[in-house]
């Protein structure tokens, strides 16, 4: 579905068009025409290729989708894909597929219902940054989708927090274990999308720029730097996470070793008590005490003391 068809020239907004008639203001100097769409169909993406004269892989990676976040040179034309995140209960996964040239940026959005229309207002609104063309309505796509990582980001800082807070926390280990997997997938979703991206934005600040970014690089430099301190906080995160698992699992033995030792000191108690009954219940003749009045009740006596000792041994020792 095609979102927006629109040409601009020095800044300003020159008309909207019709797909039809995007040949004829592309041969316009210092005039480029910016193409929105949302899950085109073959055909509507077949249009704009002749229209822009796309190349063929560009459009055949955009056409299959699930791609890797890059941004690859084509020529005199780049092409971006860049990862769209979105939090509800999941980390549900759009993509934003960006064609760029000197004179055009034709973007297409899949899978994903975020909008991008507070772009294309907010360059509306500053003529002097969307005078310097297509290469600075590409990075305010794409700094548009890496704003949205920051939040999702925050909201994994706070429930990794909630679960470091119950990790000491007896009968919860389990349910924590669980909940630290499922963050760590979450975590990397998000790197998934932030460090390849990180990497090509990587080469426009600190390598050589293509021509149609000459006049933006200072704004990828800064781009550059939000993708830099998400990856850092991702890297942290992983680290933390891969902390809490190894506490988990030791506080598991831990709580293991707590059950043995009172395993073993019970059965030590119980195994004194069986001693002594065992050696009272051979009903030898020649054993005296069998036949004495206070026979009976010195043995239990002796057996109710000798695991009352040994039950406050354990106890001061901690296995009880």
């Amino acid at each position: 579905m095609l979102i927006n068809c629109a040409s601009y020239k020095d800044g300003r907004k020159v008309a909207d068009l019709d797909p039809n008639s995007i040949r004829s203001h592309l041969r316009s100097p210092k005039e480029f025409v910016w193409v929105a769409s949302l899950n085109p169909e073959l055909d509507e993406i077949g249009q704009m290729k002749d229209a822009f004269d796309l190349h063929p892989l560009a459009v055949e990676d955009a056409l299959n989708g699930h791609q890797r976040p890059k941004i690859e040179e084509y020529g005199d034309s780049l092409f971006a894909v860049i990862q769209i995140l979105t939090l509800n209960e999941e980390i549900e996964i759009g993509e934003l597929d960006i064609f760029v040239g000197e004179h055009y940026i034709y973007s297409v959005r899949n899978r994903s219902e975020v909008k991008f229309l507070g772009v294309r207002e907010r360059c509306e609104r500053e003529p002097e940054l969307l005078k310097q063309g297509s290469g600075f309505v590409m990075y305010a796509l794409i700094d548009a989708v890496v704003d949205r990582y920051f939040p999702i980001v925050d909201h994994l800082e706070t429930e990794l927090e909630e679960i470091e807070d119950k990790l000491f926390e007896r009968n919860v280990t389990q349910d924590n274990i669980e909940r630290l997997y499922d963050l760590k997938k979450k975590v990397m979703i998000v790197k998934h999308a932030v460090t390849p991206l990180m990497e090509a934005v990587g080469k426009f600040s600190g390598g050589r720029v293509p021509p149609i970014l000459v006049n933006s690089v200072e704004y990828f430099r800064d781009l550059y730097d939000h993708l830099s301190r998400i990856n850092s906080i991702i890297e942290g995160m992983r680290d933390a996470i891969a902390t809490a698992i190894q506490v988990s699992f030791s506080q598991i033995t831990l709580e293991q070793n707590i059950v043995q030792k009172r395993l073993a000191a019970w059965a030590a108690i119980f195994a004194t008590a069986t001693a002594f009954a065992g050696i009272w219940g051979m009903n030898f003749e020649s054993m005296p005490e069998l036949k004495w009045h206070y026979g009976y009740p010195l043995a239990i006596g002796i057996i109710v003391l000798a695991c009352s000792l040994l039950y406050v041994r354990f106890k001061r020792a901690g296995w009880l």
